[in-house]
């Protein structure tokens, strides 16, 4: 089993596939980089089960309930491995919430795509009031998803507000898991805020394009932010 802050390996996807077969219900569609439902028994979904059980164990099992993906740099494949965690959690039985918390570039809608256009992140930040359909409950038995519900010019001016913080909160209440997917952290500080509020990361890496320099920047930020790290991913190529 994988410790704290040692790379787990995980085969690398690339994100943003064209081919989108319907879910069950026919509400969402899921590419094939969701491994973990189109390719189950090979080595991508087998490296996600394995980063799964180091997350139930050290993390879940001991009732922590939130978990910002972050990468020092764009395309270590963050969202490839939140959208996979996520559907992992949900299929051992695990009530897991996944929130684009990209207000920049979201992506997370690439890899799992609603039927037609949904509000999420973005507009429950910027309302007044609060807001149905922010949440698209039943996407998969025992998963949830907010997505970001579009970039937003002001960001960072809305993941600093309190109520950024007191939605994540209401989310660690109502659900077993949260898991929130976050910009690169080289530009801008979101990923850091991000992971303050939730209070633990998970740091994504990719091999041969990633720089040490840059990781132990990052995990240095974090640490500084108090947000513990709980591990780091290597996706592969």
């Amino acid at each position: 089993m994988p410790r704290t802050n040692e790379a787990v390996p995980v085969g690398g996807a690339s994100i943003g596939e064209t081919s989108f077969p319907r879910s069950g219900e026919g509400a969402f569609a899921f590419a094939p980089s969701v491994v973990s439902l189109s390719a189950p028994h090979g080595e991508q979904a087998e490296a996600i089960r394995t980063l799964r059980t180091h997350i139930m164990a050290q993390h879940v099992d001991d009732g922590r309930r939130g978990l910002a993906i972050c990468g020092p740099s764009i395309g270590v494949g963050c969202t490839f491995t939140a959208v996979n965690l996520a559907v992992a959690l949900s299929q051992i039985g695990v009530n897991t919430l996944l929130i684009d918390g990209d207000l920049r570039h979201p992506t997370v809608q690439d890899l799992i795509r609603p039927a037609k256009p949904v509000i999420g992140l973005r507009q429950a930040l910027s309302s007044e009031e609060p807001l149905d359909g922010v949440i698209q409950s039943s996407v998969l038995p025992d998963l949830s998803i907010m997505f970001s519900g579009g970039a937003a010019p002001d960001a960072q001016e809305l993941l600093a507000s309190d109520r950024f913080k007191d939605l994540v909160d209401q989310q660690l209440r109502d659900f077993d898991m949260t898991i929130i997917d976050t910009p690169a952290a080289n530009s801008c500080a979101d990923a850091r805020r991000i992971s303050t509020v939730v209070g633990y990361s998970l740091i994504v890496v990719r091999r041969n394009r990633s720089f040490i320099g840059d990781m132990q920047a990052l995990a240095a930020q974090l640490n500084e932010d108090r947000a513990r790290i709980v591990g780091t991913v290597m996706n592969e190529g």
